[in-house]
């Protein structure tokens, strides 16, 4: 009996031993960063840069890849359905609490699919209009759109997203009617503003920062309460008569709802180490994007109470999509 007992231990010990080493290794084999729009916005560059450093963390390859469609919401719909395992993740942004709240009908619930991680960085969001534009200032932009109602447009990076409310909020706010023009990410609305083909946006600082460097832009306004590091001299759009303006995008990581507490607390803990890097803090401040690092369930409250808020400026804008 004794002896059986003994071959039964060993044969137990040696089950569980491939289990707590597959555990322990986690990731072993590459990891997928899904980022619900073209290259080249702001989304893209904080997946690249957060994913780059944590394939040298991990020893693995982690992978960007682009899913653009339907507000964003296509990519979050992919990784929601996705396996639970943590070798998917999302980009997530303050768009997914937006389209929550003015989508009818979405195929996954975001406080409820996803699980989040950590919000990586707030990024203000700056309204622009191309160099050849003759408003210099909020003030001359509000005429202009008077003088012509419903003959300016603005583009956005999807219907439902952050750009598009805010743009909703500005006409309210301004009492101007510019049209919307939905595009499938940053890139393309600001090839279309700086042709010509619309006449303002609001962007992520991030994502437009070069060419308003570039001297193809102008920064007419930040639409948070307070200025932007990267760009100190422009006013907000409280300070430019649209008082209360204040709406910023987050981007942070998050995972199909289910995934094991020790892999999300792992992304947490790498991203974070990660995100206090001098390097990474550096780089990401001169681009405009404030590190910011916070709990998962940090992260949870605040999703909740933004599906909450845009929810009330969505209907007072009469957003609402199918």
């Amino acid at each position: 009996m004794k002896r059986f007992l003994n071959a039964a231990l060993l044969a137990t010990a040696a089950l569980a031993a491939p289990l707590a080493v597959h555990a322990q290794a986690w990731p072993a084999k590459p990891v997928k960063i899904v980022v619900p729009s073209p290259p080249g916005g702001s989304t893209d560059q904080i997946a690249r840069a957060i994913g780059q450093k944590l394939s040298q963390a991990w020893g693995q390859p982690v992978v960007v890849e682009n899913r653009p469609g339907a507000g964003l919401t296509l990519g979050a719909d992919y990784v929601a359905k996705s396996p639970a395992d943590g070798y998917t993740l999302l980009m997530g942004a303050v768009h997914h609490s937006i389209a929550q709240s003015v989508y009818k009908k979405l195929p996954y619930d975001f406080g409820k699919d996803l699980a989040p991680i950590t919000v990586l960085a707030i990024v203000p969001n700056v309204l622009i209009v191309s160099a050849a534009n003759p408003a210099k200032n909020v003030a001359e932009l509000i005429a202009q759109a008077k003088a012509n109602p419903g003959k300016l447009s603005y583009g956005s990076t999807g219907a439902g997203t952050a750009h598009h409310l805010i743009g909703e909020q500005f006409n309210d706010m301004a009492g101007t009617d510019i049209l919307h023009v939905a595009y499938k990410g940053s890139s393309p609305a600001l090839v279309d503003l700086m042709g010509g083909q619309t006449t303002m946006m609001f962007d992520t600082v991030a994502s437009c920062l070069p060419l308003i460097k570039g001297g193809k832009l102008r920064p007419l306004a930040v639409a948070t309460a307070r200025r932007s590091s990267a760009l100190p001299e422009v006013p907000t759009l409280s300070e430019a008569g649209l008082t209360g303006f204040d709406i910023a995008t987050w981007f942070g990581l998050m995972a199909p709802a289910g995934t094991p507490k020790a892999v999300v607390d792992k992304i947490h803990a790498d991203s974070t180490r990660i995100l206090a890097m001098p390097e990474m803090k550096k780089q990401w401040l001169e681009m405009g994007a404030e590190p910011i690092g916070n709990t998962p369930e940090q992260m949870a409250a605040q999703i909740q109470a933004e599906i909450a808020k845009f929810a009330a400026l969505a209907s007072k804008a009469k957003l609402s999509l199918d």
